[in-house]
């Protein structure tokens, strides 16, 4: 990746919606040569998805919390990363240093649910326990980091 490629991939974090002809103008390239890197960018796994980033409370998903799980010792990893995958309150998946295994960010509509999801994260094989904090509000997330020039 060279520096045309960060500026496009910093681009499209902060709107993915940009034209060709608009990227073009911002890197001082052609529009054809910007689809060409976009393209590159995708296939190579550099730009994974494109996605609406909505409001969760207008969606009726009021609670965020963060649950730390602590992996059984006799956990398949693979297996309890599985069922974390299968339930599709949780929104995010981090393998963490220390004392919990992953880090979980999940979101549901109510304390009821959220009490629910814990009740069945307990319940997974290969979960030893939960450690859950809940998000009083949301100050920001999801913020676009500029991208860091290439080494030589």
């Amino acid at each position: 990746m060279d520096a045309i490629d960060l500026r496009l991939v910093e681009l499209l974090r902060g709107n993915a919606r940009l034209s060709y002809a608009e990227l073009a103008r911002q890197v001082g390239l052609s529009a054809p040569a910007v689809h060409e890197r976009v393209g590159k960018l995708e296939s190579g796994g550099v730009i994974r998805a494109y996605r609406a980033e909505v409001e969760p409370e207008a969606i009726g998903l009021a609670v965020t919390a963060l649950i730390g799980i602590i992996e059984d010792s006799s956990a398949d990893t693979d297996e309890v990363l599985e069922a974390f995958r299968q339930m599709p309150e949780i929104e995010s998946c981090y393998f963490m240093a220390g004392v919990e295994s992953f880090l979980l960010k999940a979101r549901v509509g109510t304390i009821a649910q959220l009490e629910q999801l814990i009740v069945r994260l307990n319940r997974t094989p290969g979960v030893a326990s939960t450690r859950t904090g809940i998000a009083l509000s949301t100050k920001w997330e999801n913020r676009p980091q500029p991208g860091t020039p290439p080494t030589p």
